[in-house]
């Protein structure tokens, strides 16, 4: 009984906020302003910075998730004061230590040889497409960068170990050479060279680098590869891709037995230090959330500014509020209003108003999210919503705690006299 008395009495005093926000339009409007340019400046700023990350983190995605590179220069090249002459004088990777990590590397789950080279001309017939990247590497290297084929297949072990002249080619490729037909069968040159198309890659389309980096991309066995290009030290030099398994969170287990295995091949001392370089790709992951979430503090740091003065604004309001219903809260005291009864009335109509408040701008921050960008989608998370709801909510309750606790602690006496 007393627990159904306790829910009336916050019905009513929901019912008090609601008509006291309504008797005040023009008040309450002026005072939900702050609290929505708050929400709109720190929940625009996030949506935009997940948004940017999102696609950030998917453009990327062609260099492979759980992934080593063995190469001669680490990422960042280490520390900054280290000669930049011992990384050159590194020897370069080889066939035959691909080959000899292939076969004994027990904690990969699957291990490629990558050559690359820029700028390469792909023909068929009379027509002529410019800047292909040409890439030479082994059957594993779907794995590796988790590559999707549209159309055919990919090239088999036996076909990478004999080199032979097959090619898969991006979607960009295709379209500009063969049009609307099938290109699986047919012959291109590249550098004079004859391949018969095994299979297309899906189209990815312009990335927010500006650039696609498959969809212009001519995959070939490394020993094809070798035919065009010379490779090992001043040449096109090997790079040795590694796939972790997933349960291998910190790399641990790879990277000790490639750093073991590829130090016995090599001949090194126990006191000689490596002269290669493990990359991990999770190195972009970091470096990108490092960047985002310093852009997030800043947009948070202004989005506060414009919060605090919303939250001034309704808090002055509900000074005033108190001041103009003075009488009337002494007579509901007068009457039997519980001290809880007057506090709830005052801090429902301060939360009331912060949320309007916070629903106008997410709102605002949901319009402009329709708005089409070209280069990545804005996109307003579940997670974004939440935090501009809680945060309204907060400010009302800071907001509205100190003039309701005035008004409910008031005499009545004194209050109706007033």
């Amino acid at each position: 009984m007393r627990s159904f008395r306790v829910l009336r009495l916050i019905g009513e005093s929901l019912l008090f906020a609601a008509q006291a926000l309504r008797s005040n339009l023009l008040r309450t409007t002026l005072s939900l302003l702050g609290v929505s340019i708050g929400i709109f400046a720190i929940v625009g700023v996030f949506t935009i910075v997940d948004s940017l990350e999102r696609k950030i983190r998917s453009d990327m995605a062609f260099i492979g998730d759980d992934v080593i590179y063995i190469q001669k220069f680490p990422w960042g090249f280490g520390s900054s004061d280290y000669p930049w002459w011992k990384y050159l004088a590194r020897p370069a990777n080889t066939v035959e230590e691909f080959r000899f990590l292939e076969k004994n590397l027990k904690s990969a789950k699957a291990v490629a040889l990558l050559l690359q080279r820029g700028q390469n001309n792909v023909r068929f017939q009379n027509r002529r497409i410019e800047s292909v990247f040409l890439t030479g590497t082994t059957q594993q290297y779907p794995l590796i960068q988790e590559l999707e084929i549209d159309q055919g297949r990919f090239f088999t072990a036996s076909e990478t170990e004999s080199g032979r002249n097959v090619a898969v080619i991006g979607a960009e490729i295709a379209e500009a050479l063969f049009y609307n037909q099938s290109p699986l069968g047919k012959s291109v040159k590249i550098r004079g060279l004859p391949f018969t198309i095994v299979g297309t890659m899906k189209k990815e389309g312009t990335n927010l680098f500006g650039f696609s980096p498959r969809d212009t991309q001519v995959i070939i066995p490394f020993g094809a590869f070798g035919k065009m290009y010379r490779i090992g030290n001043q040449a096109v030099e090997p790079t040795i891709a590694l796939k972790a398994y997933p349960e291998d969170v910190d790399y641990s287990a790879i990277e000790g037995e490639v750093k073991g295995l590829l130090r016995s091949k090599r001949g090194l001392k126990p006191r000689e230090e490596d002269d290669f370089a493990l990359n991990r790709t999770e190195a972009f992951a970091n470096a990108i959330g490092a960047l985002f979430s310093v852009l997030s503090l800043a947009g948070s740091v202004i989005g506060s500014f414009s919060i605090l003065v919303g939250g001034f604004g309704i808090a002055n309001i509900m000074f005033v509020s108190v001041k103009e219903r003075t009488s009337l809260i002494g007579i509901q005291k007068s009457l039997g209003a519980k001290n809880y009864f007057i506090l709830f009335q005052f801090l429902f109509e301060a939360i009331f108003l912060s949320l309007i408040g916070g629903g106008v701008g997410l709102l605002l921050v949901y319009l402009i999210s329709l708005i089409p960008f070209g280069f990545f989608d804005l996109v307003l998370s579940y997670k974004n919503i939440l935090v501009g709801v809680l945060v309204s909510s907060v400010i009302g309750l800071v907001s509205g705690v100190v003039p309701a606790y005035m008004a409910a602690r008031m005499d009545p006496v004194e209050a109706i006299r007033s």
